[in-house]
């Protein structure tokens, strides 16, 4: 277990946890920033509703990874009686559910309305909307969605604030012996440390042997692409690009490594599978950014981004793009000189809190 200490200014002393006031706290928490779990293999998770209809239950929360793997969370306080056993029950009933699911029926009738919710039309493009690396292939990830719900191949995650033993030793059971399947036993806690909230995260991961003949899932072992820390890539793919396109790459490439030098941004290229480069100059502390940028001399802005890092200059960032308008991924190719300003004071803008 994870001990914090807090040294309040005369003497050092282990934090308690001060725990959710309910459980659907917790539940907004996941579903909010699936990005905090902390998960094998670290896949993004993009969160496709909350409280889904699967069979006679209803699901907290349903997500999916760029690979097109189906995620399944439910959420709980340990304190509930159905932290330990019933909660492996329901998890199991609405994988099951799920299994043999046609691709079009489970986005028409099981997803269908919350993706319109969000302005999405389909499971594909839910995740583009937040794929600031510019990764996602459509033909990869729709045949790893309907391999996912043909061979029941899901990750199924349990979020708790603690994690009764009971439930540790059957999840790692369930892990030794179920091949299709990925499970994440995730513990939440929450401390208070001078006014400001603390979450500390982790994976569970109970004691089992290792399954030989486990099969991997058939989109694990294609290219995805790679990040890479830096410019330096992106500047290369710069290179191959036409001519008359290169000077507006170049300034926008000048643009971010101002943004690094200043301390406001961090740079990270990706190069994707097919030798497609974004830049993406994310923001202090986080793995995302206000914008990604293309070798082509582009550039996308992502809405959910500037609404928790700098509300305040959306009204002028919209003006700035008109008639664009400031949506999830939206794509700019006239960037002006006032655009880029704008958003080196959106990335200069800091997070409430941290004033």
């Amino acid at each position: 277990m994870t001990a914090i200490w807090h040294n309040d200014g005369s003497s050092w002393r282990v934090l308690s946890p001060v725990g959710f006031p309910d459980e659907a706290a917790l539940h907004a928490l996941v579903a909010d920033a699936p990005q905090l779990l902390p998960l094998s293999g670290s896949p993004r998770l993009v969160v496709l509703g909350r409280e889904v209809r699967l069979g006679t239950g209803w699901a907290d929360l349903l997500a999916v990874e760029p690979t097109g793997r189906l995620a399944v969370i439910e959420v709980k306080l340990a304190k509930n009686a159905e932290a330990r056993r019933a909660v492996i029950a329901q998890v199991l009933t609405y994988a099951a559910y799920l299994r043999g699911t046609d691709p079009d029926v489970f986005e028409r009738d099981v997803v269908g309305l919350h993706l319109a919710k969000h302005g999405h039309q389909t499971v594909l493009d839910a995740v583009v909307s937040s794929d600031q690396e510019g990764s996602i292939d459509a033909g990869m990830f729709r045949e790893g969605l309907a391999d996912s719900l043909k061979a029941g191949r899901f990750r199924l995650v349990l979020v708790l604030d603690e994690a009764p033993s009971e439930l540790v030793r059957l999840v790692g059971y369930l892990e030794s012996v179920a091949r299709e399947l990925v499970i994440d036993l995730v513990t939440v806690a929450a401390y208070q440390v001078a006014g400001n909230r603390l979450l500390v995260p982790q994976r569970v991961d109970p004691e089992r042997q290792p399954t030989i003949d486990a099969a991997p899932s058939p989109t694990s072992s294609k290219a995805k692409g790679e990040l890479v820390e830096g410019a330096d890539q992106f500047l290369e793919a710069i290179q191959s690009m036409p001519e008359d396109r290169r000077p507006s790459a170049l300034r926008l490439h000048q643009w971010a490594t101002e943004l690094e030098r200043q301390g406001l941004a961090k740079l990270v290229t990706f190069r994707g599978a097919g030798g497609r480069c974004t830049l993406l100059p994310y923001v202090k502390g986080e793995q995302v950014g206000l914008v990604t940028i293309w070798s082509d001399g582009g550039l996308s802005l992502w809405r959910s981004v500037f609404e928790r890092r700098a509300p305040a200059l959306i009204p002028e960032v919209e003006a700035a793009i008109a008639p664009v308008g400031l949506k999830q991924g939206s794509w700019v190719t006239e960037v002006t000189d006032e655009l880029l300003q704008l958003l080196r004071s959106a990335y200069d803008t800091q997070r409430p809190g941290q004033r």
